[in-house]
């Protein structure tokens, strides 16, 4: 009996030895694989606390250092056919393409050094969001009372979050972490009635708290420090 388990105390060991991955390269390059995330609210729009779906909308440059890695990242993600009811169910529907784009520096930190590796991250940097389109009243398809949107947004945005690692061999991880965006920002809306008959700008300062329940990637480790 204590033959075995000192045969799976080694063998767990040696399976703890192995995993250590990550901290024993200077660098990592991660590619974010699938997102679902909160976009920030364009206009007055009704169904803001919807979740869209990501594919390949992010990279991130890690710079490792023992426990700790250093984190640079960008993500874009653009649809050119977005609709949504505006103000209320009955009122206006909106129609058209979002561009939202960030750059953003933190640290990771993991909490130890095994195969599976839990880890907290925290980010700061820029946030852009920017919505072109047309608004369209809800009980209507008269193109003539179409009235033509511009809503930007821009400024800060600071991430918390918490991830799972997971180290296959020595140069490949996979990931998933969970985030919440705050997200302080300019916002500008710019409404054109028909015919260039009227226009309205409106201006905003707004905090918006995001969430972003799972982000799933790949990550490459290089250069190694032996």
């Amino acid at each position: 009996m204590k033959k075995r388990l000192l045969s799976i105390f080694i063998l767990c060991a040696s399976f703890t030895t192995y995993a250590q991955t990550s901290a024993d390269f200077n660098y990592s390059l991660a590619v974010r694989g699938y997102s679902l995330m909160q976009l920030p609210k364009i206009l007055n729009q009704t169904n803001a606390q919807d979740y869209t779906k990501m594919a390949g909308n992010g990279l991130m440059l890690k710079f490792n250092d023992n426990q700790i890695s250093y984190r640079i990242s960008a993500n874009y993600f653009r649809d050119k056919d977005v609709s949504f009811q505006n103000t209320c169910e009955t009122c206006e529907i909106a129609r058209g393409k979002v561009t939202d784009y960030s750059f953003k520096i933190g640290f990771e930190k993991n909490f130890n050094y095994s195969r599976i590796q839990p880890y907290f991250a925290f980010d700061i940097g820029y946030r852009s969001n920017r919505f072109t389109g047309m608004l369209n009243p809800a009980n209507s398809s008269v193109a003539t009372s179409n009235q033509s949107a511009d809503a930007t947004k821009n400024g800060l945005v600071m991430s918390p979050s918490l991830g799972l690692k997971i180290n296959i061999i020595p140069n490949l991880s996979i990931f998933a972490e969970s985030s919440l965006d705050f997200n302080y920002s300019y916002e500008k809306q710019d409404i054109t009635q028909p015919n260039l008959a009227g226009r309205t700008i409106n201006t905003y300062n707004k905090w918006e708290f995001l969430l972003n329940p799972v982000s799933a990637g790949i990550q490459f480790n290089f250069n190694s420090k032996n």
